[in-house]
């Protein structure tokens, strides 16, 4: 009798991203510009709290929702920050990562034939998990609009069957922010209709000179709106597994069970070195941010003199240059600019087909590396407009 697969299992394929960034052993001295992890080391003091809860043999089981203490500090520092108030009992949950939470939140709310509206180009990982739970993706296209939502064209989008609208704040993979005034408009029309939002802000504290506006400061959508943040953008802890979800306390109570089931919590030395993080070592993303401010002109600069089209980055740690003068599909443009100049990005169609004909290049690497990439990358676009 021959194995059998579900269907769902087997339409879903490895991320885009991960495709080139595996292929990078292949090829000796390649810059990795692919991955969105920070290169700046975790705060030591954090480090140290880790340490001391392993240590201390606090490596067991916590609550499913994570260390009570956590969850007050979390919800006070993201709240008092962003202007938003959950309860840290009943509104709070610890997650492994922004991806759990995420996860959870989208098997708890979706059912078979509901749709789900994401802003489109998009991070690789919601089309799948929609999928895998049954749903529908809409594509609200955002390319016209320098990738900022419209307003009108998402309400376009709203249907009886839609569920759920994704906002990715900062964007991943083109650093974009939406503008408080875009916020504002956002947020007035979806009070008009009764979907549900989730809102991932992970890339909240990496911003370069405009404050992120949270869809949490909107009373008006506090009943039907889940917040994802987390440590691994802010402080490079991508290994260490931690997302925050905050979220109405009549669903968090289902939230939270489908969570316990999935990882039953995150990990317990982790959430003792995540207190330390909000604590004593948040000021660690301003440190980050003024090396990746350096990092990002570098990066915009050389687009600039190349000649390829960049709306220009507000938030995160990407470029999402245009490449559509090359008769190249953007992952032919990013496999042969590796092996033929040792520079890894990914392609835009990573990021859903509506990421076709762009690049996403992550500059959170050393000022050096990032410097020669770009050379490597300048001859590289130039030798491709001689041979056409």
């Amino acid at each position: 009798m021959g194995r059998s697969i579900n269907g769902r299992a087997l339409d879903t394929e490895l991320s885009g991203i991960r495709q080139i960034s595996n292929l990078i052993p292949e090829y000796p001295g390649a810059i990795n510009l692919t991955v969105g992890q920070p290169d700046t080391p975790v705060p030591e003091g954090v480090k140290a709290a880790g340490e001391r809860a392993i240590r201390g043999d606090l490596t067991g089981y916590s609550h499913n929702a994570g260390l009570p203490e956590l969850r007050k500090i979390a919800s006070a520092y993201y709240g008092g920050k962003y202007r938003f108030e959950y309860d840290p009992y009943t509104e709070t949950v610890v997650t492994a990562g922004a991806s759990g939470a995420m996860d959870a939140v989208l098997r708890t709310l979706l059912e078979p034939g509901d749709e789900v509206i994401i802003p489109v180009p998009i991070f690789a990982g919601y089309e799948p998990l929609i999928k895998l739970a049954g749903a529908k993706p809409v594509y609200l296209d955002t390319r016209p609009t320098g990738f900022v939502p419209d307003v009108e064209q998402l309400e376009s989008l709203i249907t009886e069957k839609t569920k759920i609208v994704i906002f990715n704040n900062p964007s991943n993979p083109t650093g974009v922010m939406i503008p408080q005034d875009q916020m504002d408009s956002l947020a007035e029309m979806l009070a008009r209709h009764p979907v549900f939002i989730l809102s991932d802000d992970i890339y909240s504290e990496n911003t370069y000179g405009v404050s992120h506006t949270s869809f949490g400061k909107y009373p008006a959508l506090r009943d039907r709106l889940f917040l994802i943040h987390g440590l691994s953008k802010s402080h490079s802890m991508t290994g260490w597994r931690i997302g925050f979800l905050f979220g109405p306390a009549d669903i968090m109570n289902y939230v939270v069970r489908i969570h316990a089931y999935n990882t039953i919590c995150a990990p317990t030395p982790s959430q003792h070195a995540a207190i330390e993080a909000l604590g004593g070592s948040a000021t660690a993303p301003d440190k980050m941010n003024e090396i990746n401010l350096e990092r990002r002109s570098i990066v915009l600069d050389a687009l600039h003199r190349m000649q390829l089209p960049t709306v220009k980055p507000n938030g995160a740690f990407y470029a999402f240059p245009s490449i559509q003068e090359f008769p190249l599909i953007s992952k032919d443009f990013a496999l042969r600019m590796l092996a033929e100049a040792g520079v890894a990005v990914v392609h835009g169609s990573a990021f859903t087909d509506y990421g076709e004909g762009y690049i996403r290049i992550s500059y959170a690497r050393p000022k050096a590396e990032v410097r020669l990439a770009m050379e490597r990358m300048s001859e590289f676009v130039e030798q491709l407009r001689r041979n056409r």
